[in-house]
């Protein structure tokens, strides 16, 4: 079972335009210690709420109006507030088709959580970006955690077998467990992508 001091002190903020999904949230959280936690209903809110107040984890919705969850995290990264833009941002949506987990990857969100979700699973990803955190990269276009694959050490039927699998399509649905390794990909490619590695220069979490 989950370490119930474990978050203990962490300031969370929620964003979820359905205030149902927020208390759930809420719940979950408590029940896991948590004590700090600020609520928006949306992404222009939840800056709003920034401008004065970091937190150290945010939980969002994808689809809100008028400010989604994607929008938020572009916002966020872009900020010219070094502290705000490494907070790890957790998506938690109703949707996993394959396309939007590239397009919640590639916006710079840490990791991804599918409705409905389970507190040991909530759990996992929060710890996920506690424990394994990646160093943030600066590319084109890209401001976010290492996606990176390190380990150059593959063989050669591997990676044939990997050119020879059947690319994903768009819409197909993804399940958790595959979500997960999106997110935080093993050691299995190289990566010829040239990125300059951005020092996070806040102090980790604890």
């Amino acid at each position: 079972m989950p370490d119930h001091g474990y978050l203990h002190g962490l300031r969370f903020l929620i964003i979820d335009d359905s205030s149902f999904m927020r208390e759930l949230l809420r719940e979950v959280l408590h029940h896991f210690d948590v004590r700090t936690i600020r609520e928006a209903s949306d992404g222009a809110a939840a800056l709003e709420i920034m401008m004065a107040w970091t937190p150290d984890i945010i939980l969002a919705d994808w689809e809100m109006t008028p400010f989604d969850g994607i929008e938020f995290t572009r916002a966020v990264r872009s900020s010219t507030r070094g502290e705000e833009r490494f907070v790890p941002i957790v998506v938690v949506s109703a949707h996993s088709e394959y396309w939007r987990i590239q397009h919640a990857r590639n916006a710079g969100v840490n990791e991804f959580l599918v409705k409905p979700l389970s507190p040991t699973a909530m759990f996992s990803r929060i710890r996920a970006v506690i424990e394994r955190p990646r160093p943030f990269i600066k590319v084109s276009g890209y401001f976010g955690p290492d996606r990176r694959r390190q380990d150059i050490n593959i063989s050669d039927d591997r990676r044939k077998e990997q050119r020879d699998m059947a690319p994903i399509r768009a819409e197909t649905m993804i399940q958790q467990d595959q979500i997960n390794s999106i997110f935080n990909p093993g050691s299995e490619h190289p990566d010829d992508q040239h990125a300059q590695v951005v020092e996070n220069k806040t102090a980790p979490i604890t």
